[in-house]
């Protein structure tokens, strides 16, 4: 690099790894929004089912005396 300075590379580099980090983060957000995306499919059925809540559960009375 004749002729420039040693300024002129060293922002150069600098330019280059500010532009690598940029990129990295982008492909991390990408990362987490697909895994995001990922986790809601895994939770919502395909099949609709009746949903069961705790402590309502039916049960047999038995045989009433009236």
């Amino acid at each position: 690099m004749a002729g420039r300075g040693a300024t002129t590379f060293q922002k150069r580099q600098k330019e280059t790894q500010r532009k690598e980090r940029q990129q990295e983060k982008l492909a991390k957000k990408l990362e987490r929004k697909n895994q995001a995306g990922a986790d809601r499919s895994a939770e919502t059925p395909e099949t609709p089912e009746t949903p069961e809540t705790p402590g309502t559960q039916e049960v047999d009375p038995g045989p009433r005396d009236s």
